[in-house]
């Protein structure tokens, strides 16, 4: 019989926000539907610590990594301050993936406040690109090489900060180019690889970059929010995208997190975890608390024990 994991967990990736400061635009009713995630209405509410604990609550949860949520781009620095007024007795948001806009002349001066705050540990500039514009997040499919971004790029390395990486598996390719451009920086892939085309096509070109891109010795992968482009999902369509993650990245470089406020659009916290801990069942439990906790409490230096 498979052992489920039922040890600590580290979420590697959620977001909090508090629709009362106004500063996500992508949460206003105004704002254009967001690149096939579907109906947002559910997700134009507080989503506060009190909120994530109440979702958690039956999950072994330590602490978690908060990345960041869309806001005010012009402003990035204001989410990490706000996200130093919240409780973190519970160890929600203990550690922060925080935006930079890395191609902006300010990003030196960004890069460097960001770096002061001591639980910043990562910084995610979202490079998703599709030719479909209805389904990008970024306004161009050429910014992975544009030597501003990637001078702004150059500059994480020597503060000891992650890249969340961001991309469609169309730009998994380019991906692993910048990989290799940049082989001092630590890369965490999000979600997967975001894989949003669900024809066999578009799934063939999603297991052949995920490939490539796990040869990268300096990139990690979150296997996170697969109910984002599986809406309709069950435990045997994510065992595929689940195991063949772990096939191009090994137990050593991946990490399980939520994606929750966003994930819950289409699964409850623990459908996503339980989840996770059946088709994980037959794994070692080194292997487990590998991909449930280590992991992630080494890349994002949580530093438990």
């Amino acid at each position: 019989m498979p052992k489920l994991y039922s040890g600590p967990i580290i979420d590697a990736h959620h977001h909090l926000w508090d629709i009362g400061v106004d500063r996500h635009p992508w949460l206003t009713p105004r704002s254009e539907e967001r690149t096939g995630l579907g109906d947002l209405t559910p997700l134009r509410r507080n989503y506060l610590p009190d909120d994530y604990r109440r979702d958690a609550a039956s999950q072994n949860v330590v602490a978690t990594v908060h990345v960041e949520a869309g806001w005010a781009s012009e402003d990035c620095i204001g989410e990490t301050r706000w996200l130093e007024t919240l409780d973190k007795t519970r160890g929600i948001a203990e550690r922060y993936v925080a935006h930079v806009p890395l191609a902006s002349s300010d990003a030196p001066a960004l890069i460097e406040a960001q770096a002061s705050f001591p639980r910043v540990v990562g910084v995610r500039d979202i490079l998703s690109w599709h030719p479909d514009p209805a389904k990008s997040f970024a306004v161009r499919g050429d910014i992975i090489d544009d030597s501003n971004w990637r001078a702004g790029l150059k500059r994480l390395a020597a503060h000891d900060l992650v890249f969340d990486l961001m991309v469609f598996p169309g730009q998994l390719g380019d991906a692993a180019r910048l990989a290799r451009d940049f082989p001092e920086q630590v890369f965490v892939l999000n979600h997967c690889g975001s894989p949003i085309d669900r024809d066999a096509e578009g799934m063939r070109i999603w297991r052949d970059g995920l490939t490539k891109l796990g040869r990268a010795p300096n990139v990690c992968i979150k296997i996170s929010d697969l109910v984002a482009y599986d809406h309709d999902w069950t435990l045997e369509s994510l065992r595929p995208i689940v195991l063949h993650c772990f096939r191009s990245f090994g137990t050593a470089r991946a990490m399980f997190a939520s994606d929750f406020p966003v994930a819950g659009l289409y699964a409850s916290f623990n459908a996503v975890f339980d989840a996770f801990k059946e088709i994980t069942g037959d794994f070692s439990i080194d292997e487990q608390t590998a991909i449930f906790f280590g992991n992630a409490n080494r890349t994002y230096r949580l530093g438990k024990a």
